[in-house]
Parts: structure tokens; sequence; C-alpha cells
């Protein structure tokens, strides 16, 4: 069974020049060890039930500010993330 979860992100975190980052090569950024805000909306059963959740949340205080920084992915249900470990530096 698949499931669909959905964040947004206020981004504060800026690149080498200065620039809020939004992106990173190409990739969805959110960079939290720099102040990056990142809020869980939901998991949802179906991708149209997140894309409902983002029009209404694009019309609240905060999310409204930054109406393109949502993001979400889709998860196998009792699938392992991580199965291999990781090692902090």
């Amino acid at each position: 069974m698949k499931v669909y979860i959905l964040w947004h992100v206020h981004h504060v975190a800026v690149d080498e020049v200065g620039n809020v980052a939004h992106f990173e090569n190409g990739e969805f950024s959110a960079r939290e060890n720099l102040g990056d805000d990142v809020k869980l909306l939901g998991v949802y059963s179906t991708p149209d039930r997140v894309e409902r959740r983002i029009s209404v949340a694009r019309t609240l205080p905060g999310f409204r500010d930054e109406p393109d920084c949502f993001w979400s992915a889709e998860v196998e249900v009792d699938e392992d993330d991580w199965a291999s470990g990781y090692v902090t530096e």
C-alpha cells in the first residue's frame, strides 16, 4: 500500500551569494541546520488528496508566503528506510 507524505518548507537558509536556497542542484532544498522550517502537513492516500491539501494550505498565513515550497513523497507502507544504518561526522 502506498501513501503520500506532504511537507512545507519555510526557507531562510541562504546560498553562497546570499540568496534564499529553494533548490540545490535541481532538487528541492530544506536545510534545517541553517534555519529552514520544515512542517509535516499530513499523510494522504492519493496524490489528488495531496493537491487538494496544498490548494487549501496556500490560502493560509505563512503557507501563502511560500506557495511553491510544498514537497511530497510516495512511500510504501511497512517498507524500511535507512536499512543499512548511518554514520555521523
